[in-house]
């Protein structure tokens, strides 16, 4: 449709924010409000708070300080004035004029100057004069204000959207079609779309600004549901299109049985039981099975997954496993073949990643494809068109969320006798809110159990100039016939493409940091803190530079602070042959000190190590650093986890570590981590599978996505049935939903088609 305003220029601009039609623009909403029914005067203020104002300019000026250039601008009420300086601010000069009315939002801080506060870098907007129409000032000032991330430059600025959405939402009054049935809004007190999309843009005088501010009024929550009833009522369509589907009904007889009893290294823990009961449960019927499973650190999921292999591979059927990474995959090639050498049964196990050599992955192809490889594990490789499995039986597909749903089905849906099932799983435990929507089409186990004889780790934080009590520690515990790890978040030297993994840094406070001081004192006395007690120290924001490596500071310990103790290094670059040596040294004691990278977070094993020092630990996120952690503690001696930090650990950093050395519980750390990263980053890349959210966010609201998936249980019943019960909308209705969609999860979603 015509929308007044937007030419094809404009139309480009909106087309590279993702805004390609009206109704894209519609929910492109407020990021925040502000009050200028009653703005706040400046002698209200409070230092620390985030206000908005609307003042006179009384002056500005551009600063050339020695470090930059500086704009402030002096605003006032009355005999009342705030000072609000910009860095870098070469850009504002000439935008101000004595006499103009301008908005302001931002922290206020106590300044030294005559005016009484001031503001840094705040946002600000000038207000209409009597030289604008009155639509401009009907909309900008009088009212409660929706303020929007700008969509173009200096030309599509909030006050461009506010006209713009204003005159749109005019143009169809009466006319926005509703995609809820009546009786689910009304069971729910949610208001009809069109109302909703007013008063999300345009709130009513009276709308209490601080559930605005929360995305908490009914307009926002209307939406909100929306967009997760969509997403839930997708999932729901799959996973019963999934048990449509014909599959392979595997057998669980006592052959199967007796090949698990002799690969088992340990007595399950009755999680484990459970867990395998489900799996096996789900590939006894004939439709695939589409399962996640999930555990703390040390809980055994691997070998879980490996008896649901066997169980696969007694069948007669590949198993294959996929890993993200090739250190990843290696790791469990190296774990399962170490394991299946216990079975007086034969299986063939072959490793398939980008960086074999072309004679050994034509090699391994050709075993794959004549079905003499019993378990394939690999990574990417996996589903390139080259490779074709003979009967492939089961996929286990480890660490899912860095694939995405493509990639997964991709290797589900190659060229098989029947459709294979499929074992999602995760070293890192997954809040429940994200497993609803990231695995809401999956079925879920749990193994919230520790195997018997893992120890509480004791956990310290010690600041790096105090690494010499660390290293007098290590040397302490290998006397007492204890072995370490240390491990270093790149191989050697500094550079940011050597890091094994992505580790990230928290450079939120952006160009700004410098300019704001930021110390956090921290004294912490807890029970056991005879184990480097931590003095007091400040918080900077992280530094890129000075990174210790692996590499590097294996030598150095090795001649200097751990000099006489037998050290070894273990690093991704090391090829598969070259690491399990190193590893199998280490598991036979023949190593003290094992220094690394992450290349150990997953798959090492060895119940004598007691020590893990983590060092510049201020670099790591926290699931990873909970990885780590859960390498020792895995026999009966007491354990420790050491997080040596640099001289510059941000806000954010503090806050992990502080968590760190409080929980051992990876389900309230992947809590925290979730909500101090957000869903977009709390898997390490921003489209690993999750839906490309509108108006939701995962972590705010929690309870409408709970709402939203009964509630897409309950219509897809209703409309299965085709009784159309009472409160489950009207047969036109749900045609306008099931047609919605359609339109949501391709467009939208970006997910596989519902339809």
């Amino acid at each position: 449709m015509y929308v007044r305003g937007v030419g094809p220029r404009v139309a480009e601009l909106l087309a590279a924010k993702d805004i390609q039609t009206a109704e894209d623009l519609l929910y492109h909403l407020p990021f925040r409000y502000e009050d200028r029914q009653n703005p706040r005067s400046l002698d209200e203020l409070k230092p620390g708070e985030m206000a908005s104002v609307i003042a006179e300019v009384r002056g500005a000026a551009l600063l050339r300080t020695r470090r930059m250039p500086i704009f402030e601008l002096t605003v006032g009420q009355g005999r009342h004035a705030l000072k609000c300086l910009w860095f870098h601010g070469t850009y504002l000069e000439g935008k101000f004029k004595a006499g103009q009315t301008v908005a302001l939002f931002g922290k206020v801080e106590p300044s030294r100057s005559t005016s009484n506060f001031k503001m840094i870098q705040p946002q600000f907007e000038l207000l209409p004069d009597a030289s604008d129409d009155a639509e401009t000032r009907l909309l900008e000032v009088g009212r409660i204000t929706p303020v929007y991330e700008s969509l173009g430059g200096s030309r599509l600025t909030s006050r461009w959207q506010r006209k713009v959405i204003f005159n749109l939402l005019e143009g169809m009054r009466g006319a926005v079609p509703e995609c809820l049935p009546h009786t689910m809004l009304e069971r729910l007190g949610l208001p009809v779309r069109e109302t909703a999309l007013r008063e999300v843009h345009f709130p009513p005088e009276g709308t209490p600004m601080t559930q605005l501010q929360a995305s908490a009024t009914p307009a926002h929550q209307r939406l909100i549901f929306e967009e997760l009833f969509f997403l839930e009522l997708g999932l729901e369509l799959k996973r019963r299109r999934v048990r449509e589907r014909a599959g392979i009904s595997f057998a669980t007889n006592d052959k199967v049985r007796e090949a698990i009893r002799e690969v088992l290294p340990f007595h399950p823990t009755a999680a484990q039981k459970r867990s395998l009961a489900e799996i096996v449960a789900d590939m006894r019927q004939p439709s695939p099975m589409r399962r996640l499973l999930q555990g703390d650190v040390g809980s055994g999921k691997t070998i879980v997954a490996l008896q649901a292999m066997l169980v696969a591979m007694e069948n007669g059927y590949q198993a294959a496993l996929m890993a993200p990474t090739e250190i990843l995959a290696t790791q469990h090639f190296l774990a399962a073949r170490k394991l299946l050498e216990r079975s007086s049964r034969r299986y063939r196990i072959v490793l398939l990643t980008g960086s074999l050599d072309e004679d050994r992955k034509r090699a391994n192809r050709g075993l794959i494809n004549r079905g003499e490889a019993q378990l394939i594990i690999g990574t990417h490789a996996l589903i390139e068109e080259k490779v074709e499995f003979d009967r492939l039986g089961l996929v286990v597909v480890d660490e899912q969320h860095r694939f995405g749903v493509l990639q997964r089905f991709r290797l589900m849906k190659k060229p098989t006798q029947a459709e294979p099932d499929v074992l999602v799983m995760t070293a890192t435990p997954i809040p429940r809110t994200l497993a609803l929507s990231l695995y809401g089409d999956l079925e879920v186990s749990v193994l919230d159990e520790l195997p018997p004889g893992r120890t509480p780790i004791v956990t310290r934080r010690v600041p790096g100039e105090r690494a010499d009590e660390v290293w007098e520690f290590v040397r302490k515990q290998v006397a007492l016939g204890r072995q370490a790890y240390i491990v270093y978040p790149v191989i050697e030297g500094s550079k940011e493409d050597q890091a094994e993994r992505d580790f990230y840094l928290d450079e939120s406070e952006g160009e700004h940091a410098a300019h704001v001081s930021v110390t956090r004192k921290i004294a912490r006395r807890s029970k056991g803190a005879e184990l480097f007690p931590e003095p007091a120290q400040e918080a900077y924001p992280a530094s890129k530079t000075d990174l210790k490596s692996a590499v590097e500071m294996h030598e150095k310990l090795r001649t200097g602070a751990l000099a006489g103790l037998r050290i070894g290094l273990l690093h991704g670059r090391l090829d598969a042959d070259e690491k399990e040596v190193i590893m199998r040294r280490f598991q036979r004691g023949e190593i003290d000190v094992l220094v690394a990278t992450t290349v150990i977070e997953v798959g090492v094993d060895v119940p004598n190590a007691s020590v893990m020092v983590v060092e510049h630990a201020e670099r790591f996120g926290l699931a990873q650093l909970h990885q780590l952690r859960g390498r020792v503690g895995r026999g009966a001696a007491k354990s420790y986890c050491i997080l040596v930090t640099g001289p510059r650990v941000s806000p954010l950093g503090e806050e992990r570590l502080n968590a760190m050395v409080r929980t051992q519980d990876g389900f309230e750390l992947a809590e925290l981590d979730l909500s101090m990263r957000g869903p977009g980053e709390f898997f390490g890349t921003r489209q690993a599978g999750l839906p490309d959210f509108r108006v939701a966010n995962l972590v705010r609201d929690r309870q409408l996505l709970e709402v939203a998936k009964q509630e897409a249980a309950r219509f897809a019943n209703s409309s299965q049935e085709d009784k159309g019960r009472e409160g489950e909308g009207t047969e036109a209705e749900r045609a306008r939903v099931w047609a919605r969609l359609k339109e949501a999860w391709q467009r939208r979603y970006g997910l596989v088609e519902a339809g």
